[in-house]
C-alpha cells in the first residue's frame, strides 16, 4: 500500500539508524571517560597510587625468608607452543583476550597433559599472516616431559579460540573438550585408544552450534543433580570487526587502541542443560540465567572469569560471573537446577566503594578454620583498581554475604597498578596453606608512553599468608619478586593454571600469554635441599562417574589440621585446573583420614592412608 502507513518502515530503519550513531557516540565518550579515570594523561610525577614497599617481616619482626623457586623449562621439556592473535595493527578487541590453557589427563594414564587454545590470523587479514593451530595438545610422559601426540587428533582446524571446559560428558570414562571462541563453541569427544589420541567434532550432534557469539570462560557441572554434567558458557559483549570498527576507540597521540567494552552491548551467560544422551538444552531463561539490564532490556553479562562452585555451603553447584565493566552475578542454586541471581544482595556485584570493575580472573579457597574460616573470592581487576577479595563466614544457614576484604587482607595497593587475568589460589610450598597468584599484563602495547607506571609486559605476583598459626590473621603478604624465581618474568600474562605436572609432590603453574610462548615454570622449590613437607595427590572415581567428582569436597586429617580442597576445574581465566588434588600436609608426617563429600551426595571415608603418593578413590573405597 502506498501513502504514509507503506512509508512507516523506512521512516523506523531511519530512526533505527540515528539512535545507533547516538549510541555509538556516546559509548565512545563514556570508554574515553573510562579509560581516563583508569589511565591518567601523562604527568610531570605518575598520578597513580604507588604500591608501598613489601613488607618483608613476620608478625612476630622476624624476617620473612619465603622463597619460591619457579624455573622456566617450557622448550627444554618439549613445550613449543606459540600463541597467534591475528593481530596486524587493526586494534580487533579479541586480539588481546585469549589464552586458554588446561592441565587435563586426556590418555588416561594419571598424569597432568597440556592443552592450549591458539588464536588465528583473520579471514580478510594479510595472507603472510601465520594461522593458528587450533587446540595444541603435550602429553605427559609422567616426569614433567612432554611431547605431541603421533598423527593428527582432530583438533588441528585454526580459529580464533578463546577458553577451554573439560569434562566427561557422555560417560565413557574420558574427558572431552569444549573450546570457546568469538563464533561460538565448539565440542569434541574424547575417542581415544591406547594406540592414538584422537577427538571427534559433535557440535552440532550436541545442539551447540546455534550457541554463538563471543563465548569465554565455561564449565562443567551437575546443576540439577540428576547425575550428569550440564554446561555454563559465559559470553564477552555483541562483537564483530563492523562493530568494532564503529565503537573506533582512540588514545590521543596513538590512534586505534585496545579499549573497554563500553561500547558494546552485553551478552548473556548461558546454561545448557544435559538431555542424558550428550544432547544439550538451552534452558538459560527457565534456569534463572537470563538477566537484563532494566533500564535497557538488553543482556547484563559481559562476562570474563567463570566459577562453578558450592558458594553457599548447601552442597549444590552455584555459579559466580566475573563481568568486566558491569556488576559480577552470583547464581545460587535452588536445588533443582534453578538459579536467584543474587551478586548485589550477596555483596559480590561491586568494590568496596560501590563500583564495577573490570573483573577478569577468579578463584576460591577457604581462608582460616574452625569458627573464623571463610570462603574467599579472589577478583583479578584492570589497572588501576585494587584486586577485589569477596569474603564471607563459612557455615552459616542463610544466604551468604560477602565483603571486599581487598584492604584489611593486605592485597589492595599492591594490586592496584597491576592489571590481572589469571588468578589463583595455590599452596606453592605445601605447608598447606594457599598463596594468592596473579597473572598480570596490559591490554595495550604502547601504554607506558600515557602512564609511566604501566608496562605491557608485566610480572606475575604472589600474596603469601601472613603466618603459619591457622588461628592467627588471615593477613597477605607481597613475596618480593627476587624470591619467586621465573614467575616474575615479564610477559603479557593471561591464563594460569597449575597441577603436579611432574609428580614429585608440588605444584607447577602454567600462565600464557598474547601472542608469545607459554611459562611452564616447575617448582623447584626443594630443590636445593630445603626440607619437603609431606603430601597426598589424591584422584577421585565418583558414583556417577564426573557429575560426582565435580564439586566434590574432599577434608584430609592430619597432625591436627583439616585440609579441605574442592575438585574444581573451571576458574582462574580461561583456564582448566588439574582434577587431582595434589595437598602438602605442613608439618604432619601421617595422615588420620580422608572424607570426600561427592557432588550430589554421599560420602566416602579412608582412614589411615598412604603420604608421599597418589591415592585414588572410589565410592567403594576404605582403609
Amino acid at each position: 500500500m502506498s501513502g504514509p502507513t507503506g512509508q512507516d518502515p523506512e521512516i523506523r530503519r531511519a530512526i533505527r539508524r540515528s539512535l545507533a550513531v547516538l549510541t555509538v557516540i556516546a559509548a565512545v565518550a563514556l570508554a574515553g571517560w573510562w579509560w581516563s579515570q583508569r589511565t591518567p594523561p601523562p604527568p610531570t610525577a605518575d598520578a597513580s597510587p604507588v604500591a608501598p614497599a613489601v613488607e618483608t617481616s613476620s608478625a612476630d619482626g622476624s624476617s620473612d625468608e619465603t622463597r619460591f623457586d619457579f624455573k622456566s623449562r617450557g622448550p627444554e621439556r618439549g613445550i613449543d607452543f606459540l600463541h597467534v592473535n591475528g593481530a596486524t595493527g587493526r586494534k580487533l578487541l579479541p586480539e588481546t583476550l585469549g589464552g586458554g590453557v588446561a592441565i587435563v589427563d586426556l590418555d588416561g594414564d594419571g598424569d597432568g597433559d597440556l592443552v592450549f587454545v591458539d588464536g588465528d590470523r583473520w579471514a580478510d587479514g594479510p595472507a603472510e599472516s601465520p594461522s593458528g593451530r587450533g587446540v595444541v595438545v603435550y602429553l605427559n610422559d609422567g616426569r614433567g616431559s612432554f611431547s605431541r601426540p603421533d598423527g593428527p587428533t582432530g583438533l588441528e582446524e585454526p580459529f580464533q579460540g578463546m577458553g577451554i571446559a573439560t569434562g566427561d560428558i557422555d560417560g565413557d570414562g574420558d574427558l572431552d573438550l569444549l573450546v570457546t571462541s568469538t563464533a561460538g563453541v565448539r565440542l569434541f569427544l574424547n575417542e581415544s585408544t591406547p594406540a592414538r589420541l584422537a577427538f571427534v567434532d559433535r557440535t552440532i550432534e550436541a545442539g551447540l552450534a546455534e550457541l554463538d557469539g563471543w563465548s569465554t570462560a565455561a564449565g562443567f557441572g551437575d546443576l540439577d543433580a540428576d547425575g550428569d554434567l550440564d554446561l555454563v558458557v559465559a559470553h564477552y559483549v555483541v562483537w564483530n570487526p563492523e562493530i568494532d570498527a564503529a565503537v573506533d576507540y582512540r588514545l590521543a597521540g596513538l590512534g586505534r587502541s585496545y579499549g573497554p567494552p563500553l561500547g558494546f552491548e552485553g551478552e548473556s551467560v548461558r546454561a545448557l542443560f544435559n538431555d542424558g544422551t550428550g544432547g544439550f538444552e538451552d534452558r538459560t531463561a527457565a534456569a534463572g540465567f537470563d538477566v537484563r539490564n532494566p533500564s535497557t532490556g538488553e543482556p547484563m553479562a559481559k562476562a570474563l572469569g567463570l566459577l562453578v562452585q558450592d558458594l553457599d555451603g548447601d552442597r549444590d553447584l552455584d555459579v559466580f560471573v566475573a563481568n568486566d565493566t558491569v556488576a559480577n552475578l552470583l547464581f545460587l542454586n535452588r536445588g533443582d537446577g534453578t538459579f536467584t541471581e543474587s551478586g548485589a544482595a550477596a555483596g559480590v556485584a561491586f568494590d568496596r566503594s560501590g563500583a564495577a570493575t573490570g573483573a577478569m580472573g577468579v578463584d576460591l579457597a577457604a581462608l582460616g578454620q574452625g569458627t573464623s574460616a571463610m570462603r574467599a573470592i579472589a577478583v583479578g581487576n584492570f589497572a588501576n583498581e585494587p584486586a577485589s577479595i569477596y569474603c564471607a563466614k563459612e557455615g552459616s544457614a542463610d544466604a551468604p554475604r560477602f565483603a571486599d576484604e581487598a584492604i584489611p587482607l593486605g592485597v589492595s595497593a599492591a594490586t592496584r597498578p597491576a592489571l590481572t587475568f589469571g588468578m589463583g589460589w595455590i599452596d606453592l610450598d605445601g605447608d598447606g596453606f594457599e598463596e594468592l597468584v596473579a597473572a598480570n599484563g596490559h591490554l595495550e602495547e604502547e601504554i607506558a608512553r600515557f602512564q609511566a607506571s604501566q608496562a605491557y609486559r608485566q610480572p606475575a605476583q604472589v600474596f603469601r599468608r601472613g603466618s603459619s598459626d591457622p588461628s592467627a590473621s588471615e593477613r597477605l603478604r607481597e613475596v618480593e619478586r627476587d624470591r619467586i624465581g621465573d614467575l616474575a618474568t615479564p610477559i603479557v600474562g593471561r591464563g594460569l593454571t597449575w597441577g603436579d605436572l611432574d609428580l614429585d609432590g608440588d605444584l607447577d603453574l602454567v600462565l600464557t600469554q598474547i601472542g608469545g610462548p607459554p611459562l611452564v615454570l616447575f617448582n623447584e622449590t626443594f630443590e636445593s635441599g630445603k626440607p619437603r613437607p609431606h603430601w597426598v595427590r589424591i584422584l577421585l572415581d565418583g558414583p556417577q562417574g564426573d557429575a560426582s567428582v565435580i564439586g566434590a569436597t574432599v577434608r584430609v586429617s592430619a597432625g591436627g589440621r583439616e585440609f579441605v580442597r574442592t575438585v574444581s576445574p573451571t576458574r582462574s581465566y580461561l583456564a582448566q585446573v588439574e582434577r587431582a588434588l595434589t595437598i602438602g600436609l605442613g608439618t604432619a608426617d601421617s595422615i588420620d583420614r580422608i572424607e570426600v563429600e561427592w557432588a550430589g551426595g554421599g560420602s566416602t571415608v579412608v582412614e589411615k592412608p598412604a603420604i608421599d603418593g597418589t591415592v585414588r578413590i572410589g565410592p567403594a573405597s576404605s582403609s
